[in-house]
């Protein structure tokens, strides 16, 4: 017999038009429980009459599935005067019992009533008006990114060779050439000629890339294409400037004396100490001390997880929540796919964009960390541990309000230094050679 844990309760199964609620309530001092479903629209007026209709049976708490887009407009009316919980329908399908079109706000209802669903982490509304903002960017840079190929495919059509000049194309001296092409200038080594910096040191190939086939319709095209790129520009710089006012705006997390459980293990010095407030900025800037995070992707991550990391437990919870972390599947003491589970898709793809550019720094033991597993498990596995460690470092770091502490590359052998002596005298000993070792003197 399971006991009630919300005696006043309600699920709704939400689509793009109408929205279906189970309300339920005790029925007298029994343990039974009445209940009653009606049919509400989506609209704003329609969603008022559905917060009335739920407070009529005293309703404390309210459980809906997590369907796309459509939850946000009911959480807007419902949330401060109920207790929203957004589960998730994965977890959802793990309850045993009847789950069906017909019935879903009944069943809500009644796993809710019992307990048998957790929520899911709905951040308050500034953090939800920032991740407006950052997610906005990243389509927008992406956008660039494909106006820039639309670019090159342009060039290539007009036998126009930048690309295999200059690495960046829309560097200073390849915008120079690209408006004087729009303008007309036709001749190559007039184009050549405006070559900046070092690259006049390749005037003579610049001739060559240059002499090409365009035509006054590539040429239009051209001139549409960087105007693009311009308000592309400028809509990025605009939404950086307000994602720093926001960012900025966020309260400050304010953590409990040293001394108290802060969720992470361990704490800082001075035992019994208050710490000091934690703005977002200052978030972001000891995020950015993290080899491949850039402040902009610092400001994205904050808007995904926020500044306060005492809602996540600890921090497998935080690197499984984003997806990051291995599966565990095991039966009859067999361990099966390890492959990581859903989370956040975009904290995800965030740390792994962070991951591949952390995997190109020299001398840290993330590209370290990268190498030593791309080699045995592939570049894809390497790259995703990469990034699981990155968050872990993030969560550490704003718990403890510590920028990032770079171990270095040869952390990995100081920690197994034995296994990793036996192992290479192994392999030398398997093609003949027989070796001593003898530690190097400690220098005075």
């Amino acid at each position: 017999m399971l006991n009630v844990t919300f005696s006043h309760c309600a699920g709704l199964d939400v689509h793009k038009k109408t929205v279906v609620a189970t309300r339920i309530r005790p029925l007298g001092e029994s343990d039974e429980a009445e209940q009653e479903t009606q049919t509400f629209g989506t609209t704003t007026a329609e969603l008022l009459t559905l917060l009335d209709w739920l407070l009529g049976w005293e309703v404390t708490h309210v459980a809906m599935e997590s369907t796309g887009v459509y939850w946000q407009p009911i959480y807007n009316i419902l949330e401060g005067n109920l207790e929203v919980w957004l589960v998730n329908a994965h977890h959802l399908k793990q309850v045993p019992g009847r789950k069906t079109d017909v019935g879903d706000s009944a069943w809500l209802a009644q796993v809710m009533r019992l307990g048998l669903v957790k929520p899911s982490f709905i951040p308050p509304q500034p953090q939800r008006d920032l991740r407006d903002l950052t997610r906005y960017r990243v389509k927008l840079v992406q956008e660039r990114a494909r106006e820039v190929n639309r670019i090159q495919k342009v060039l290539e059509g007009a036998n126009i060779k930048l690309a295999s000049v200059a690495s960046d194309v829309l560097g200073v001296s390849g915008r120079a050439m690209l408006e004087a092409l729009v303008e007309g200038v036709r001749d190559a080594r007039q184009l050549a000629e405006l070559a900046k910096g070092r690259l006049r040191q390749k005037l003579s190939q610049w001739e060559q890339a240059l002499q090409g086939r365009m035509r006054p319709h590539q040429a239009y095209l051209l001139a549409h294409q960087l105007a693009h790129l311009d308000f592309l520009d400028e809509e990025i710089a605009a939404l950086s400037e307000q994602i720093e006012r926001q960012l900025a705006a966020l309260p400050p997390v304010v953590s409990p004396p040293t001394g108290e459980d802060t969720g992470s293990g361990a704490h800082p010095e001075g035992v019994g100490e208050p710490t000091p407030p934690l703005t977002a900025t200052e978030a972001a800037a000891l995020l950015d001390t993290i080899p491949g995070v850039s402040l902009r992707l610092a400001q994205a991550m904050l808007a995904e997880v926020g500044p306060d990391l005492t809602r996540f437990p600890s921090a497998k919870h935080l690197a499984a929540w984003a997806g990051l972390a291995p599966g565990n599947h095991e039966s009859a003491g067999k361990r099966h796919s390890g492959r990581t589970r859903q989370g956040n898709p975009t904290l995800r793809t965030l740390m792994i964009e962070g991951a591949w550019a952390a995997a190109k720094t020299k001398q840290t033991y993330l590209a370290t960390l990268y190498h030593r597993l791309a080699g045995r498990r592939g570049k894809k596995r390497a790259v995703v541990a990469v990034a699981h460690a990155m968050l872990v470092s993030a969560y550490y770091m704003l718990s403890r309000r510590r920028p990032y502490l770079e171990l270095g590359p040869a952390y990995l052998d100081h920690r197994k230094k034995e296994s990793l002596v036996n192992r290479l005298m192994q392999r030398l000993n398997r093609i003949g050679y027989a070796v001593t070792v003898q530690p190097m003197p400690t220098p005075a």
